[in-house]
Protein backbone atom coordinates (compact mmCIF):
# COMPACT_ATOMS: atom_id res chain seq x y z
CA UNK A 1 0.00 0.00 0.00
CA UNK A 2 1.30 3.61 -0.40
CA UNK A 3 0.84 7.36 1.34
CA UNK A 4 -3.01 6.99 1.26
CA UNK A 5 -3.16 11.14 1.24
CA UNK A 6 -0.33 10.94 4.39
CA UNK A 7 3.13 12.72 3.96
CA UNK A 8 5.66 10.34 2.31
CA UNK A 9 7.03 8.19 5.48
CA UNK A 10 8.00 4.82 5.95
CA UNK A 11 4.95 4.65 8.09
CA UNK A 12 2.48 6.07 5.39
CA UNK A 13 4.13 3.74 2.94
CA UNK A 14 2.97 0.42 5.26
CA UNK A 15 -0.56 1.41 6.31
CA UNK A 16 -2.00 -1.73 6.68
CA UNK A 17 -5.70 -0.33 6.44
CA UNK A 18 -7.61 2.30 4.46
CA UNK A 19 -9.75 4.62 6.44
CA UNK A 20 -11.92 7.72 5.19
CA UNK A 21 -14.34 9.80 7.09
CA UNK A 22 -16.08 12.66 5.75
CA UNK A 23 -15.53 16.52 6.67
CA UNK A 24 -18.17 18.27 8.47
CA UNK A 25 -20.85 19.65 6.41
CA UNK A 26 -23.57 21.11 8.80
CA UNK A 27 -23.86 22.39 12.35
CA UNK A 28 -24.26 19.00 14.96
CA UNK A 29 -24.49 19.02 18.74
CA UNK A 30 -22.95 16.48 20.63
CA UNK A 31 -21.85 15.77 24.07
CA UNK A 32 -17.96 15.86 23.66
CA UNK A 33 -15.99 17.80 20.85
CA UNK A 34 -12.55 16.48 20.60
CA UNK A 35 -10.27 18.95 18.38
CA UNK A 36 -7.21 16.41 16.94
CA UNK A 37 -7.04 13.13 15.82
CA UNK A 38 -3.72 11.81 17.39
CA UNK A 39 -3.56 9.44 20.39
CA UNK A 40 -5.21 11.71 23.03
CA UNK A 41 -8.59 12.43 20.81
CA UNK A 42 -8.77 8.95 19.64
CA UNK A 43 -8.28 7.82 22.50
CA UNK A 44 -10.78 9.70 24.38
CA UNK A 45 -13.44 8.95 21.62
CA UNK A 46 -12.99 5.30 22.09
CA UNK A 47 -13.14 5.13 26.06
CA UNK A 48 -16.00 7.76 25.86
CA UNK A 49 -18.16 6.32 23.49
CA UNK A 50 -17.34 2.84 25.10
CA UNK A 51 -19.31 4.51 28.76
CA UNK A 52 -21.74 5.65 26.12
CA UNK A 53 -21.03 9.27 25.13
CA UNK A 54 -21.92 10.99 22.00
CA UNK A 55 -18.51 11.98 20.45
CA UNK A 56 -17.67 13.87 17.86
CA UNK A 57 -13.96 14.50 16.81
CA UNK A 58 -12.90 17.16 14.52
CA UNK A 59 -9.58 16.56 12.65
CA UNK A 60 -7.68 19.30 10.35
CA UNK A 61 -5.98 16.84 8.02
CA UNK A 62 -6.24 12.80 8.23
CA UNK A 63 -6.01 10.81 11.16
CA UNK A 64 -3.09 10.07 12.88
CA UNK A 65 -1.44 12.86 10.12
CA UNK A 66 0.30 14.53 12.82
CA UNK A 67 3.73 13.61 14.59
CA UNK A 68 0.66 10.20 15.90
CA UNK A 69 1.47 9.44 12.64
CA UNK A 70 5.25 9.72 12.40
CA UNK A 71 7.14 9.02 15.73
CA UNK A 72 9.31 6.50 16.60
CA UNK A 73 7.31 4.58 17.88
CA UNK A 74 8.11 3.53 21.02
CA UNK A 75 6.21 2.85 24.38
CA UNK A 76 8.43 2.94 28.14
CA UNK A 77 7.86 3.39 31.56
CA UNK A 78 8.94 6.56 33.79
CA UNK A 79 8.75 10.21 32.69
CA UNK A 80 11.42 11.80 31.62
CA UNK A 81 11.17 13.84 35.05
CA UNK A 82 12.69 11.17 37.60
CA UNK A 83 10.31 10.11 40.39
CA UNK A 84 13.19 11.67 42.80
CA UNK A 85 12.57 15.60 41.13
CA UNK A 86 8.62 14.84 41.22
CA UNK A 87 8.33 13.57 44.76
CA UNK A 88 10.61 17.12 45.43
CA UNK A 89 8.46 19.32 43.58
CA UNK A 90 5.01 17.85 45.09
CA UNK A 91 5.41 14.71 47.82
CA UNK A 92 6.31 11.35 47.32
CA UNK A 93 2.37 10.29 46.93
CA UNK A 94 2.39 11.99 43.93
CA UNK A 95 5.46 10.79 42.68
CA UNK A 96 4.28 7.03 43.50
CA UNK A 97 1.06 7.32 41.97
CA UNK A 98 2.27 8.94 38.76
CA UNK A 99 5.19 6.06 38.60
CA UNK A 100 1.70 4.03 38.53
CA UNK A 101 0.56 5.51 36.04
CA UNK A 102 3.44 5.40 33.59
CA UNK A 103 3.13 1.71 34.00
CA UNK A 104 -0.33 1.99 33.63
CA UNK A 105 -0.06 3.69 30.12
CA UNK A 106 2.03 1.10 28.39
CA UNK A 107 -0.12 -2.14 29.57
CA UNK A 108 -2.46 0.27 28.16
CA UNK A 109 -1.45 0.32 24.85
CA UNK A 110 -0.94 -3.37 25.02
CA UNK A 111 -4.46 -4.02 26.52
CA UNK A 112 -6.17 -1.86 23.42
CA UNK A 113 -3.83 -3.85 21.02
CA UNK A 114 -5.10 -6.56 21.93
CA UNK A 115 -8.69 -5.74 22.65
CA UNK A 116 -8.78 -4.33 19.38
CA UNK A 117 -6.60 -6.85 17.28
CA UNK A 118 -4.82 -3.65 16.11
CA UNK A 119 -2.12 -5.16 13.77
CA UNK A 120 0.56 -2.57 14.46
CA UNK A 121 3.66 -4.75 14.70
CA UNK A 122 4.07 -4.26 18.25
CA UNK A 123 7.33 -5.87 19.76
CA UNK A 124 8.80 -5.77 23.31
CA UNK A 125 11.96 -4.47 25.04
CA UNK A 126 13.74 -1.03 25.15
CA UNK A 127 17.19 -0.23 26.08
CA UNK A 128 17.81 2.97 27.28
CA UNK A 129 21.71 3.40 26.38
CA UNK A 130 25.06 5.71 27.90
CA UNK A 131 26.18 8.03 24.75
CA UNK A 132 29.01 8.93 27.29
CA UNK A 133 30.69 7.44 30.06
CA UNK A 134 30.21 10.19 32.62
CA UNK A 135 26.21 8.73 32.16
CA UNK A 136 27.08 5.35 33.78
CA UNK A 137 26.67 6.40 37.18
CA UNK A 138 23.54 7.55 36.36
CA UNK A 139 22.41 4.88 35.10
CA UNK A 140 22.94 2.60 37.48
CA UNK A 141 21.76 4.85 39.95
CA UNK A 142 18.56 4.92 38.06
CA UNK A 143 18.01 1.38 37.79
CA UNK A 144 19.10 0.58 41.42
CA UNK A 145 16.21 3.20 42.32
CA UNK A 146 13.65 1.48 40.53
CA UNK A 147 14.14 -1.78 41.59
CA UNK A 148 14.57 -0.84 45.31
CA UNK A 149 12.94 1.96 46.01
CA UNK A 150 9.67 1.70 43.41
CA UNK A 151 9.87 -1.97 43.54
CA UNK A 152 9.81 -2.32 39.75
CA UNK A 153 11.79 -5.43 38.87
CA UNK A 154 11.36 -5.92 35.28
CA UNK A 155 14.34 -2.62 34.55
CA UNK A 156 17.69 -4.43 34.34
CA UNK A 157 21.35 -2.77 33.85
CA UNK A 158 23.77 -3.94 31.45
CA UNK A 159 27.44 -3.11 31.20
CA UNK A 160 28.84 -1.92 28.13
CA UNK A 161 29.75 -5.51 26.97
CA UNK A 162 26.23 -7.02 27.64
CA UNK A 163 24.98 -3.57 25.58
CA UNK A 164 27.95 -4.39 22.94
CA UNK A 165 26.51 -7.81 22.32
CA UNK A 166 22.58 -6.73 21.81
CA UNK A 167 23.86 -3.67 19.91
CA UNK A 168 26.54 -5.03 18.26
CA UNK A 169 28.69 -1.56 18.82
CA UNK A 170 31.24 -0.36 21.19
CA UNK A 171 29.50 3.10 21.14
CA UNK A 172 27.92 2.88 24.23
CA UNK A 173 28.40 2.31 28.17
CA UNK A 174 26.15 0.65 29.64
CA UNK A 175 22.58 0.09 29.41
CA UNK A 176 18.76 0.38 31.41
CA UNK A 177 16.81 -2.40 30.06
CA UNK A 178 13.29 -2.35 30.34
CA UNK A 179 12.11 -5.83 29.68
CA UNK A 180 8.14 -4.43 29.69
CA UNK A 181 8.56 -1.89 27.22
CA UNK A 182 7.74 -1.85 23.65
CA UNK A 183 7.82 -0.48 20.03
CA UNK A 184 5.11 -0.58 17.54
CA UNK A 185 4.39 0.88 14.16
CA UNK A 186 2.82 4.12 14.88
CA UNK A 187 0.21 5.15 12.12
CA UNK A 188 -1.40 1.47 12.36
CA UNK A 189 -1.49 1.99 15.96
CA UNK A 190 -3.14 5.21 15.69
CA UNK A 191 -6.03 4.37 12.70
CA UNK A 192 -6.65 0.92 14.40
CA UNK A 193 -7.82 3.26 17.24
CA UNK A 194 -9.75 5.40 14.90
CA UNK A 195 -11.79 1.99 13.85
CA UNK A 196 -12.23 1.12 17.14
CA UNK A 197 -13.72 4.57 17.99
CA UNK A 198 -15.39 4.64 15.09
CA UNK A 199 -16.88 1.22 15.72
CA UNK A 200 -18.03 2.23 19.05
CA UNK A 201 -19.88 4.85 17.22
CA UNK A 202 -17.64 7.87 17.66
CA UNK A 203 -18.46 10.48 14.72
CA UNK A 204 -15.23 11.18 13.01
CA UNK A 205 -14.62 14.39 10.69
CA UNK A 206 -11.64 14.30 8.96
CA UNK A 207 -9.82 17.60 6.59
CA UNK A 208 -12.11 19.87 9.18
CA UNK A 209 -9.74 22.83 10.46
CA UNK A 210 -11.50 24.48 13.77
CA UNK A 211 -11.25 27.87 13.48
CA UNK A 212 -12.58 29.36 16.56
CA UNK A 213 -14.49 28.36 19.87
CA UNK A 214 -16.64 29.65 22.62
CA UNK A 215 -16.41 28.53 26.13
CA UNK A 216 -19.53 28.60 28.76
CA UNK A 217 -22.17 26.16 29.77
CA UNK A 218 -21.98 24.95 26.21
CA UNK A 219 -19.32 25.29 24.35
CA UNK A 220 -19.48 25.62 20.45
CA UNK A 221 -16.53 24.90 17.78
CA UNK A 222 -16.60 27.07 14.62
CA UNK A 223 -15.39 25.49 11.17
CA UNK A 224 -15.68 26.48 7.87
CA UNK A 225 -18.81 24.53 6.94
CA UNK A 226 -20.54 23.72 10.41
CA UNK A 227 -20.59 24.67 14.02
CA UNK A 228 -20.70 22.13 16.81
CA UNK A 229 -21.63 22.41 19.80
CA UNK A 230 -21.25 20.02 23.12
CA UNK A 231 -21.44 19.91 26.70
CA UNK A 232 -17.48 19.18 27.16
CA UNK A 233 -14.60 20.41 24.70
CA UNK A 234 -11.26 18.18 24.60
CA UNK A 235 -7.76 20.42 23.26
CA UNK A 236 -5.96 17.20 21.85
CA UNK A 237 -3.86 19.20 19.18
CA UNK A 238 -0.56 19.23 20.79
CA UNK A 239 2.44 20.46 18.72
CA UNK A 240 -0.55 21.43 16.10
CA UNK A 241 -2.55 23.59 17.98
CA UNK A 242 -1.21 27.09 16.97
CA UNK A 243 -2.92 30.10 17.78
CA UNK A 244 -6.31 28.16 18.27
CA UNK A 245 -6.05 28.56 22.63
CA UNK A 246 -3.61 31.18 23.68
CA UNK A 247 -3.84 29.51 27.15
CA UNK A 248 -2.58 26.24 26.42
CA UNK A 249 -0.52 27.24 23.77
CA UNK A 250 1.95 29.25 26.18
CA UNK A 251 2.41 25.88 28.03
CA UNK A 252 4.44 24.11 25.30
CA UNK A 253 6.93 24.71 22.73
CA UNK A 254 6.15 23.14 19.08
CA UNK A 255 9.66 21.24 18.16
CA UNK A 256 10.41 19.23 15.15
CA UNK A 257 12.19 16.05 14.89
CA UNK A 258 13.26 13.81 12.39
CA UNK A 259 13.51 10.25 11.42
CA UNK A 260 14.97 7.86 7.98
CA UNK A 261 14.59 4.03 6.92
CA UNK A 262 16.91 2.59 5.50
CA UNK A 263 16.06 -0.55 2.70
CA UNK A 264 15.76 -3.26 4.16
CA UNK A 265 18.92 -4.89 6.26
CA UNK A 266 20.64 -8.40 4.90
CA UNK A 267 19.88 -10.78 7.79
CA UNK A 268 23.87 -10.92 8.93
CA UNK A 269 23.88 -7.07 9.48
CA UNK A 270 20.52 -7.49 11.59
CA UNK A 271 22.01 -10.36 13.18
CA UNK A 272 24.45 -8.34 14.15
CA UNK A 273 23.42 -4.99 14.86
CA UNK A 274 20.09 -6.11 16.93
CA UNK A 275 19.53 -9.73 16.97
CA UNK A 276 16.55 -8.66 19.93
CA UNK A 277 14.80 -6.53 18.05
CA UNK A 278 14.82 -3.58 20.57
CA UNK A 279 14.28 0.12 20.43
CA UNK A 280 16.95 1.86 22.04
CA UNK A 281 17.06 5.73 22.44
CA UNK A 282 20.57 7.31 23.96
CA UNK A 283 21.36 9.91 27.00
CA UNK A 284 22.08 12.45 24.87
CA UNK A 285 19.66 15.81 25.26
CA UNK A 286 19.11 15.83 21.68
CA UNK A 287 18.64 12.21 21.61
CA UNK A 288 19.26 9.09 19.26
CA UNK A 289 16.68 6.61 19.03
CA UNK A 290 16.27 3.66 17.06
CA UNK A 291 15.03 0.46 16.15
CA UNK A 292 14.49 -2.32 13.08
CA UNK A 293 11.02 -1.93 11.26
CA UNK A 294 8.88 -5.33 10.74
CA UNK A 295 10.64 -5.80 7.36
CA UNK A 296 14.26 -4.89 9.17
CA UNK A 297 15.26 -1.82 7.92
CA UNK A 298 16.71 1.08 10.52
CA UNK A 299 14.04 3.10 11.72
CA UNK A 300 16.74 6.15 13.08
CA UNK A 301 15.48 9.12 14.88
CA UNK A 302 17.92 11.84 15.06
CA UNK A 303 18.74 15.74 15.07
CA UNK A 304 15.85 18.59 15.90
CA UNK A 305 15.26 22.13 14.96
CA UNK A 306 13.06 24.41 16.51
CA UNK A 307 11.55 26.57 13.10
CA UNK A 308 8.36 26.45 11.19
CA UNK A 309 10.40 24.83 8.02
CA UNK A 310 11.97 20.91 7.93
CA UNK A 311 15.34 20.90 6.95
CA UNK A 312 16.06 20.57 2.85
CA UNK A 313 17.65 17.53 2.94
CA UNK A 314 16.25 15.53 6.12
CA UNK A 315 18.05 12.28 5.12
CA UNK A 316 21.63 13.77 4.89
CA UNK A 317 20.31 15.64 8.73
CA UNK A 318 19.81 12.30 10.49
CA UNK A 319 22.10 9.85 8.30
CA UNK A 320 25.19 11.59 10.01
CA UNK A 321 23.75 10.21 13.20
CA UNK A 322 23.30 6.79 12.35
CA UNK A 323 26.82 6.38 11.28
CA UNK A 324 28.53 7.72 14.19
CA UNK A 325 27.18 4.69 15.68
CA UNK A 326 26.94 1.98 13.21
CA UNK A 327 29.24 3.17 10.49
CA UNK A 328 28.80 -0.16 8.36
CA UNK A 329 25.66 1.40 7.09
CA UNK A 330 27.14 3.80 5.29
CA UNK A 331 26.49 1.79 1.78
CA UNK A 332 22.41 0.90 2.75
CA UNK A 333 20.08 3.13 1.16
CA UNK A 334 18.13 5.95 2.84
CA UNK A 335 14.86 4.67 1.14
CA UNK A 336 12.40 7.32 3.53
CA UNK A 337 12.93 10.31 5.11
CA UNK A 338 10.70 12.69 7.15
CA UNK A 339 9.72 14.76 9.95
CA UNK A 340 7.01 15.87 12.65
CA UNK A 341 6.39 17.98 15.25
CA UNK A 342 6.35 17.19 19.00
CA UNK A 343 5.32 19.65 21.66
CA UNK A 344 7.25 19.94 24.87
CA UNK A 345 6.34 21.63 27.93
CA UNK A 346 9.12 23.55 30.15
CA UNK A 347 9.05 20.71 32.93
CA UNK A 348 9.44 17.67 30.65
CA UNK A 349 5.99 16.41 31.60
CA UNK A 350 2.81 16.54 30.76
CA UNK A 351 0.13 19.17 30.83
CA UNK A 352 -3.39 18.30 31.42
CA UNK A 353 -5.94 20.97 32.42
CA UNK A 354 -9.15 21.95 33.02
CA UNK A 355 -9.60 25.18 31.81
CA UNK A 356 -13.00 25.52 32.50
CA UNK A 357 -15.08 22.92 34.32
CA UNK A 358 -16.29 21.73 31.00
CA UNK A 359 -13.20 22.45 29.16
CA UNK A 360 -9.87 19.94 28.84
CA UNK A 361 -6.14 20.11 27.55
CA UNK A 362 -4.22 17.80 27.29
CA UNK A 363 -0.46 17.98 25.39
CA UNK A 364 3.03 18.36 25.97
CA UNK A 365 4.41 14.78 26.09
CA UNK A 366 7.68 16.32 25.38
CA UNK A 367 8.86 12.55 23.27
CA UNK A 368 6.95 10.15 25.65
CA UNK A 369 3.55 10.38 23.68
CA UNK A 370 2.71 7.14 22.30
CA UNK A 371 1.84 5.82 25.65
CA UNK A 372 0.98 9.18 27.89
CA UNK A 373 -1.27 10.41 24.73
CA UNK A 374 -3.13 6.97 24.59
CA UNK A 375 -4.06 6.91 28.32
CA UNK A 376 -4.36 10.79 28.31
CA UNK A 377 -7.51 9.93 26.37
CA UNK A 378 -8.65 6.86 29.14
CA UNK A 379 -7.62 9.64 31.81
CA UNK A 380 -10.22 12.44 30.38
CA UNK A 381 -13.14 10.28 29.61
CA UNK A 382 -12.73 9.28 33.78
CA UNK A 383 -12.91 12.85 34.28
CA UNK A 384 -16.38 13.35 32.18
CA UNK A 385 -17.50 10.72 33.83
CA UNK A 386 -16.90 12.46 37.22
CA UNK A 387 -13.75 10.88 38.41
CA UNK A 388 -11.23 13.18 37.79
CA UNK A 389 -8.34 11.99 40.30
CA UNK A 390 -5.80 10.50 38.11
CA UNK A 391 -6.43 12.89 35.42
CA UNK A 392 -5.36 15.75 38.04
CA UNK A 393 -2.48 14.28 39.56
CA UNK A 394 -0.68 15.69 36.56
CA UNK A 395 -1.77 19.04 37.53
CA UNK A 396 0.29 18.92 40.50
CA UNK A 397 3.27 19.50 39.06
CA UNK A 398 3.33 23.13 37.73
CA UNK A 399 3.54 24.17 34.22
CA UNK A 400 4.68 27.32 33.55
CA UNK A 401 4.88 29.53 30.58
CA UNK A 402 7.27 29.47 28.31
CA UNK A 403 8.76 33.26 28.91
CA UNK A 404 7.73 35.44 26.66
CA UNK A 405 4.56 33.57 25.71
CA UNK A 406 3.76 32.29 22.12
CA UNK A 407 5.42 35.56 20.71
CA UNK A 408 8.94 35.38 22.37
CA UNK A 409 9.56 31.84 23.40
CA UNK A 410 11.55 30.94 20.37
CA UNK A 411 14.66 32.65 20.83
CA UNK A 412 15.03 31.66 24.32
CA UNK A 413 14.32 27.76 23.99
CA UNK A 414 16.63 28.00 20.64
CA UNK A 415 19.64 29.41 22.57
CA UNK A 416 19.53 26.86 25.07
CA UNK A 417 18.55 24.00 23.17
CA UNK A 418 21.83 24.65 21.27
CA UNK A 419 23.68 25.02 24.34
CA UNK A 420 22.56 21.81 25.28
CA UNK A 421 23.07 20.21 21.91
CA UNK A 422 26.64 21.25 22.13
CA UNK A 423 27.66 19.49 25.66
CA UNK A 424 26.03 16.32 23.63
CA UNK A 425 29.13 16.69 21.14
CA UNK A 426 31.40 17.07 23.86
CA UNK A 427 33.21 13.87 25.74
Amino acid sequence: MKNHGFEASYYANTVNQTLSFPSLGSDMETDVCIIGGGYTGLSAALHLSQQGYRVILLEAHLIGSGASGRNGGQICQGHNMSHQAIAKRTNKTVADKLWQLSIDSVDLVKQLIKEHQIDCDFKTGVLHVAAKSSHINEIKEAVDYKNTILGYDKIHYLDRQSVAAKLGTEKFHAGEFYQDGGHLHPLNFALGLAKAAHNKGAKIFEHTKVLSYSAGENPSVKTAKGTVKANYLLFACNGYLGKLNQQAAKKIMPINNFIIATEPLADEVVNHINPDDLAVADSKFVINYFRLSADKRMLWGGGENYRSRFPKDIAAFVQKHMLSVYPELQSSKIDFSWGGTLAITLNRMPYFAHQEKNVFVAQGYSGHGVALATFAGKLISEAIAGTAERFDLFAEIPTANFPGGTLLRWPGLVAGMLYYSLRDRLS
